[in-house]
């Protein structure tokens, strides 16, 4: 157990939004089979004038404010995003200067893909259990919309833009990050890769005109595992809490698939009443939509100190995690 508490959220999503509707203007899909096969209905599609690190700013600000703290106290930045606003230097090191945020203390970046939240959220656990941090602004934010091809019908629709952000301190009551697992398995990750723009295949005329610096995925292989591991995770993080699905208060899972999603609380005992679906609404946003639900959860007054929260998420890589908080 580690005594932390997340003492305040925010999040951002773009005003520009992208309905079903108006991706069968695009191209040869529809607004029923995008609906009965993932559960979006639409999503947001970040602004020409804007990167990840001026999203994930605004939901720093945002949930700073809700955890009555000032720039000058937090200690540590941490940005899981697999949509840099460069390859270097960090994003995290870019929300800095967007917050003036004190410049001796350290930012970096996480890249778990969609885990990269629930990844965050365990090493943060870590530093501040250990000492070496105190409050740390932990933040998730993505724009995968310029990391896919839309000429794609399989994978453009799934996708979504925005940001997420915590301040998660130590715990001077109840709260307390009660369990955790995570694991990763890097022999299936040609499976969900961005093949170019990396040292293994950089950036040519070549690779630009075949749309390799964007989402390729095998979606039934892709499915299958995300189902198997997010169930996997979601029951194994109740079971080192010593807790059963209908000892959850919430459930905030990785907002991919809904049809992921039903499998895995049928398997794990939890009510869809109390379980995040917001993926009708933000589609996947890779490492954001945990924080992005969360904050959502918190302003809809669906979280009250003291509720078992459990989380869990599946990414490229693959990687995978759950956890179980005490809010």
């Amino acid at each position: 157990m580690f005594k932390i508490k997340i003492t305040g959220t925010g999040s951002y999503l773009p005003e520009k939004v992208l309905t079903n509707f108006d991706l069968e203007k695009m191209m040869d899909t529809t607004d029923e089979w995008i609906r009965t096969r993932t559960g979006i209905k639409e999503r947001h599609i970040i602004a020409d004038d804007e990167a990840t690190s001026d999203m994930v700013a605004k939901a720093a600000i945002i949930a700073m404010e809700d955890a009555n703290v000032s720039p000058e106290d937090i200690d540590l930045i941490m940005v899981a995003t697999i949509t840099p606003d460069n390859a270097y230097p960090s994003t995290a090191c870019w929300v800095q200067k967007h917050l003036g945020l004190k410049t001796k203390i350290p930012a970096f970046d996480i890249g778990a893909a969609c885990s990269g939240y629930l990844y965050g959220l365990i090493v943060t656990a870590g530093m501040i259990e250990s000492g070496m941090a105190e409050r740390v602004l932990l933040c998730s934010g993505e724009t995968m919309s310029r990391a896919t091809n839309w000429n794609d019908r399989s994978t453009c629709v799934l996708f979504g833009d925005g940001a997420g952000a915590t301040v998660v301190e130590k715990s001077d009551g109840d709260s307390a990050l009660l369990s955790y697992c995570w694991g990763a398995d890097g022999n299936l990750g040609n499976l969900l890769i961005q093949p170019a723009g990396g040292s293994r295949m950089p950036a040519s005329q070549k690779t630009v005109s075949e749309n390799l610096h964007s989402v390729v995925m095998e979606g039934n292989e892709v499915f299958k595992h995300a189902v198997s591991k997010m169930k996997e995770s979601a029951i194994e993080a109740l079971k080192k809490a010593n807790l059963k699905g209908s000892d959850v208060d919430f459930y905030i899972p990785h907002q991919a698939n809904m049809r992921i999603i039903e499998a895995t609380i049928k398997r794990a005992g939890i009510p869809l009443d109390k379980t995040s679906t917001s993926i009708d609404h933000i589609a996947n946003i890779s490492a954001a939509t945990l924080p992005i639900s969360l904050d959502e959860a918190v302003r809809g007054g669906k979280l009250k100190r003291g509720n078992i929260l459990l989380f869990s998420t599946f990414g490229a890589g693959f990687t995978w995690g759950g956890a179980v908080l005490r809010w």
